[in-house]
């Protein structure tokens, strides 16, 4: 009969290891410090007005129970790296940090076009489509192989305690002088939509009993036309 020895020092630090992934999500830390090392120190600095990418595989361990597609939740997951390597390179959470502020995910909605497969490799795209006082809206994109987009996410990154557009605007001097695309003046037709969809759902449950607005719907909206105000 065989008999194995196993050292204490080892037996004490296996079971540290399963503590360890037991308690907190080891591989996304490791992953996000990786993430932000490499864009603060081996990435080429952008402007805020630029598209950052960042190259992702679909491993075992994103797949869903079918075992076919990556799993939809671990979408909103890469977003993470994506969004951190924007911030690294463009400079703008260290700006807003040095303001004393801070920033938070406000929202986001994604919609999925074609599942990506196990082991298939994909970018994520990263741009800034619009920004005011308290808020950056940024628009994410998973493009698979031959360029086709799988999915396509916007987010509401709120700014606090600061300025977002003065920090935008900090950017765009400290990088370019100012020589580079001009930033968007107005939202795009369906960013407002969407930032009316959140405004409709925040007052439904800040006053659960009270009425909500309503919207005037008795004509048909054009392709791009906006949806008239809401009629109180």
């Amino acid at each position: 009969m065989w008999t194995v020895c196993v050292p204490g020092w080892a037996a004490a630090v296996v079971a540290g290891a399963l503590l360890l992934y037991g308690s907190i999500d080891v591989a996304y830390f490791a992953r996000m410090m990786y993430t932000v090392a490499k864009a603060r120190y081996f990435k080429k600095k952008v402007c805020i007005m630029d598209t950052t990418e960042v190259e992702a595989w679909c491993l075992v361990n994103d797949i869903d129970t079918l075992l076919y597609h990556m799993n939809n939740a671990r979408y909103l997951r890469e977003l993470d790296f994506a969004r951190a390597d924007f911030y690294e390179r463009t400079g703008l959470y260290a700006n807003i940090k040095a303001a004393g502020g801070a920033v938070v995910q406000a929202a986001c909605t994604i919609r999925y076009r074609r599942f990506l497969k196990p082991f298939t490799k994909f970018t994520i795209t990263s741009k800034a489509i619009f920004w005011d006082d308290k808020t950056v809206f940024m628009e994410h994109e998973f493009i698979g192989p031959g360029g086709f987009v799988h999915a396509i996410a916007v987010c509401r990154q709120r700014v606090i305690d600061t300025s977002a557009a003065a920090i935008a605007e900090l950017l765009l001097q400290l990088h370019c002088g100012g020589s580079c695309k001009h930033p968007p003046e107005k939202m795009p037709p369906e960013l407002e939509l969407w930032v009316q969809c959140n405004e409709l759902s925040s007052a439904r449950l800040r006053a659960p009993t009270a009425p909500l607005p309503v919207l005037d719907t008795t004509h048909t909206l054009g392709c791009g036309e906006m949806v008239p105000a809401a009629v109180e």
